[in-house]
């Protein structure tokens, strides 16, 4: 116990988080990987993976919480790298389900957007801790310049990263109270302009949109027309699954199976027929071998994941750390609860993996850093799990009066004599 206390500092309810996260993670992924080990030679080697980059990411967080958060404030550099790999993306990146998303790097294959969102959240969380040095419309004009821009480079292959960023980063700015005219303005005009984006995709032909837009486009507007317009059902009654509902469908046969405690692990039979079911899909699998109860305890792990963010901002002495603190909360429950609105068909296919619990290396890495930094902030921003000493009475530049009057009250004996 003394080894865990010194071992693992910080928010104790954020570990838990993390440990149960991750024990989801490795059941979940060996089970929904199943139709990956069966076409490799060796069954083990997608799990392997996946636990080897969860192990990474677990030495990661023990690094960042030991460090500091002022030194966070560094992150900042990862702005211009980022805009710099997302320009070049598209035209030396690595096509995968008709989108450029990947580079590769000595061998190493890695999402340039990851790396994105991380810079973003730093960068708006810099800015506005720095009210009072910089005037609420330059800073307004500055987050707005740096963080669309990025996520301008981001949207054409992949769209929902892209506004899922930018919401988070205006949640980031409301909270910052950025002047509420100005936000309204911002969202007036987002408004206005997505109005016209989707007029055209429901006008435009399938031609002329291939033709003058991006590719992802016809993508983005088929997943549209699949979710308003729903397909399969005949006119007996009966259901049809087809291309267009294939994924859905099979979604919704994983959560209807899945009951009151599911299948169990291992038991799942969706798993073999949905695409994705490792990542994109991994929540109708979860619904489907722990039930329903499943379903609900990974929700609220989010859930307390974000109130606990919340205690940690409200307890931070400065304003970085709180603002920083919070966009990582927010950026990774945001992706949670739009992964898991995916899979019950509350919204339209995002492509979005659960943080921490979906395959993947690069989100999982990324997911990690961003629980790295929470738990930073709680240790050394909010003063949480570090009960077991207290560091300032140890510091050199403590009087020896104040070190004598910390004994006293520490040993209740000595205080009996001294009274």
């Amino acid at each position: 116990m003394e080894l865990a206390n010194k071992l693992f500092k910080g928010d104790r309810v954020i570990w838990i988080i993390f440990m149960l996260l991750c024990l989801i993670s490795v059941v979940e992924v060996f089970s929904a990987t199943s139709t990956i080990a069966y076409k490799n030679a060796n069954h083990w080697g997608p799990i392997a993976r996946h636990a080897t980059f969860l192990l990474g990411g677990f030495a990661l967080v023990l690094i960042l919480h030991n460090i500091p958060c002022r030194f966070f404030s560094g992150f900042i550099i990862l702005l211009p790298v980022s805009i710099l790999m997302l320009i070049v993306t598209p035209f030396i990146g690595i096509e995968a389900n008709d989108a450029h998303r990947w580079l590769e790097f000595f061998g190493m294959q890695f999402q340039p957007s990851e790396f994105a969102k991380l810079a973003c959240i730093v960068y708006t969380s810099f800015l506005l801790s720095r009210r009072g040095s910089i005037s609420d419309r330059h800073m307004f004009r500055y987050i707005l310049i740096g963080v669309g821009l990025t996520c301008a480079l981001i949207l054409p292959e992949n769209f929902s990263t892209g506004f899922m960023l930018f919401g988070v980063c205006f949640l980031m700015m409301f909270i910052g109270q950025i002047s509420l005219i100005r936000l309204g303005k911002l969202a007036g005009f987002l408004l206005l302009m997505g109005g016209i984006v989707l007029g055209l995709l429901k006008t435009l032909d399938e031609a002329t949109i291939e033709k003058y837009f991006p590719d992802r486009v016809s993508t983005v507007k088929a997943r549209l027309e699949r979710f308003f317009e729903p397909s399969g059902e005949e006119e007996d009654g009966s259901y049809k699954i087809t291309d267009e509902n294939y994924q859905v469908s099979h979604a919704k046969i994983a959560i209807a199976r899945g009951g009151l405690l599911g299948q169990m692990p291992g038991h799942g039979q969706q798993r073999d027929f949905l695409p994705q079911a490792y990542s994109d899909f991994i929540y109708a699998i979860i619904i489907e071998e722990l039930g329903y109860v499943g379903g609900v305890v990974v929700l609220l792990l989010y859930i307390i994941l974000l109130i606990r963010v919340g205690i940690i901002a409200r307890k931070c002495d400065k304003i970085f750390p709180k603002y920083l603190v919070l966009g990582c909360g927010l950026l990774v429950v945001v992706q949670a609860l739009a992964n898991m609105a995916v899979a019950v068909n509350l919204i339209p296919v995002t492509g979005q993996p659960m943080p921490l619990v979906s395959r993947g290396g690069t989100s999982t890495l990324i997911s990690c850093i961003y629980f790295g930094i929470i738990l930073s902030i709680s240790r050394f921003g909010a003063g949480m799990g570090n009960d077991e000493e207290d560091p300032s009475v140890n510091h050199p530049d403590v009087s020896v009066e104040k070190r004598e009057q910390m004994d006293i009250i520490n040993n209740p004996e000595e205080l009996k004599e001294t009274i």
